[in-house]
């Protein structure tokens, strides 16, 4: 048989369809054994043992991550494609307050995988391997960025990730973020008989919020900055001698998140001068980056999607979203194409994150948009593997776009 698009595509159509009820059980299984981030354990087990029998390799890429695996097919002679796997839940929207699948990883993780089991017959034509990096804690500390320190994502060529959303998009906005924790030190004394002995670290985190009120003004729309106080002293007739805020910064490029983190340390080390109290900070989390959109390969999952029947993509300058994902991590490093499919219930697009998600990220109409988001994605890594100079035109445009966002300023 000629090699074909045509003939490799109907081969993933195939498979799909011969193992159709395999992925709805995975979706199912990680709704119904929700684990918040970084304990994973059953999802992550059973994800691998899936993939396993359909003759994958797997291995754990990160130590540090025991929920973490790679699980690989094929020759590797040609292009390597990743699919990008989630499966932490969100706490507090399962029952008794525990965690729930309120943001639809249970379908992220088995889209992701049907991806890749639906691809081996191509990937064996075509010499290509094909990857399901699992990524947990995407909702809490980003593990992603700790893959990519690990060098998992090296050697990877494209990646391709998929999200349930309110409305369709494939150039996403997701803002980079910095999130640092501040910790004051004062000296103690009786709030009444002796204060002048004392220095208020309370004082020194009231004065950095004011102070972050006022840079707020001068801060362009697309940047975002909030905080909380996580420890203000443990008696009112006692000068604090220990403060403690915590603050994430967002902007829309890397570039204008460092000028917003020098400005945020200067204002601690203000309050800090002001006050007498000590200063120690650190970085509670991860960093995220901002999303890198390559545009060659967004046309060419359009073509497929609308195909398909999935219309009406919203603009990357009409985004209407202003959260963050280490999903942008990884668009640093390999050209990445992520999609956002808008999930509808009965009336109103179904908002993650709310408990309304919950009753509708593991049914049939998810299990629809699954089929559709496996046939554009494959599709579109199968023109890849292709196409020479489609990739070579989708890594320039890579390259330029991640030096312009390094430095670009707003």
């Amino acid at each position: 048989m000629k090699l074909t698009k045509d003939n490799l595509y109907q081969t993933v159509d195939t498979q799909y369809q011969a193992h159709k009820d395999s992925f709805e059980a995975i979706s199912d299984y990680i709704f119904r054994h929700p684990e918040v981030g970084g304990e994973e354990i059953q999802s992550a087990t059973y994800l691998t043992q899936v993939l396993k029998k359909y003759g994958f390799s797997v291995s754990n890429p990160a130590v540090q991550l025991p929920t973490a695996f790679m699980a690989q097919y094929g020759p590797g002679t040609g292009l390597t494609i990743a699919f990008v796997a989630e499966y932490d839940a969100l706490p507090g929207f399962g029952p008794n307050g525990g965690p729930g699948h309120a943001c639809g990883h249970n379908w992220i993780a088995a889209t992701m995988c049907a991806c890749a089991i639906c691809m081996r017959d191509a990937a064996d034509k075509l010499g290509c391997r094909i990857q399901v990096i699992g990524a947990p804690a995407e909702e809490t500390f980003g593990a992603k960025y700790d893959l990519i320190q690990a060098g998992v994502f090296q050697g990877v060529d494209f990646v391709f990730q998929a999200h349930l959303d309110e409305f369709n998009s494939l150039e996403t906005l997701s803002l980079a973020m910095n999130s640092l924790e501040f910790d004051f030190h004062g000296f103690p004394a009786h709030a009444a008989q002796n204060p002048e002995k004392g220095i208020n670290a309370l004082d020194a985190v009231i004065i950095m919020f004011n102070s972050v009120n006022a840079m707020r003004q001068q801060l362009p729309q697309s940047a975002r900055v909030h905080g909380i106080i996580t420890h203000g002293g443990t008696a009112t007739n006692t000068i604090p001698e220990f403060a403690q805020c915590r603050f994430s910064i967002r902007a829309k490029t890397k570039g204008y998140l460092a000028e917003m983190r020098r400005r945020l340390l200067k204002i601690a080390e203000g309050a800090s001068l002001a006050t007498g109290a000590g200063l120690k900070y650190r970085d509670y989390e991860n960093p995220f980056d901002d999303m890198i959109n390559v545009k060659c390969l967004t046309s060419l999952c359009r073509h497929h999607f609308e195909d398909l029947g999935i219309e009406g993509f919203v603009p990357e300058e009409q985004y209407p979203g202003s959260g963050s994902s280490d999903i942008g991590n990884v668009s640093y490093i390999c050209p990445t194409v992520y999609c956002e499919i808008a999930l509808e219930g009965e009336g109103d697009p179904v908002v993650v994150h709310e408990k309304s998600a919950l009753s509708l990220v593991n049914s049939p109409r998810a299990s629809k948009l699954m089929e559709k988001v496996v046939r554009a994605y494959t599709y579109s890594a199968i023109d890849l593997c292709l196409d020479d100079t489609l990739c070579q035109k989708a890594r320039e445009e890579h390259r330029k776009n991640v030096e312009l966002h390094q430095w670009e300023e707003a």
